[in-house]
């Protein structure tokens, strides 16, 4: 057991205390917060926009068929549009479409951290848009109406008194979907950005060791999906009371 023990820690310190090597884990660290966070804004921004394109199409496509006019032939070109972009980027592989990005679109960018965001931003939208758009489907039309009898708009309507409820409904599903996403970000180095698991990498690449990079890799990720789901369940549980 000694001589275990004896190993462990000599594995520990020429894998991070030798050269420093330990930085490479929190540079990745870094980088994969930042990829996750910022592509997580753009997914929200993105999925809030598609969703409410297919939405309105859904529920008023009879109403501007009758009415006629360029509004029902935009909003049928939009809803199009909407619709091969859900297909195309839940239809293909993330790490496919950052190195599409990458190498092809973005091929002259400097900064791979930006691309990444910009990839997985995209790629989250997809989802994001599907689960607004469940949850804008499941608010009852009387509140739609309701907002109507206000005197209300369309867009007023949305903004004042479904949007609230959709958020509030779908709040959990969302978290859910940026730990999904900061998980997807690992094929991050697949591309040469240097993410937690790329950094890792580095150091077991540097150091030939089979299983401790590996293992602190595994520690980190399983630390930071405990954190953000225990964020979750108190938002869960938040909710549940505020229902009551």
């Amino acid at each position: 057991m000694a001589e275990w023990f004896e190993k462990v820690k000599n594995d520990f310190i020429l894998n991070f205390v030798v050269d420093n090597r330990w930085k490479n884990l929190t540079t990745g660290l870094k980088n994969t917060i930042i990829i996750t966070i910022f592509a997580a804004i753009i997914g929200v921004l993105i999925g809030l926009i598609v969703a409410a394109i297919r939405t309105t199409y859904d529920k008023n496509k009879e109403t501007m068929k009758k009415n006629g006019g360029i509004g029902y032939w935009l909003m049928t070109f939009f809803n199009g549009v909407c619709k091969v972009y859900l297909s195309i980027f839940r239809g293909t592989p993330i790490v496919v479409q950052l190195m599409i990005m990458y190498f092809i679109i973005f091929m002259s960018a400097k900064n791979g951290v930006i691309v990444a965001i910009i990839s997985f931003g995209i790629n989250s939208g997809a989802y994001v848009a599907e689960i607004f758009r469940g949850g804008i489907m499941s608010i009852d039309n009387g509140q739609f109406e309701a907002g109507r009898s206000l005197g209300f708009n369309y867009l007023q309507t949305m903004l004042y008194i479904v949007l609230p409820q959709v958020i509030k409904n779908i709040l959990p599903t969302l978290l859910n979907e940026f730990i999904a996403l900061l998980k997807e970000t690992s094929v991050s180095g697949y591309v040469g950005i240097t993410d937690l698991t790329r950094g890792g990498y580095i150091i077991r690449g540097i150091t030939f060791s089979p299983y401790m990079p590996l293992f602190a890799i595994a520690i980190i990720y399983y630390i930071l999906v405990m954190f953000l789901t225990y964020i979750v369940g108190i938002v869960e549980r938040r909710l549940r009371k505020s229902e009551r």
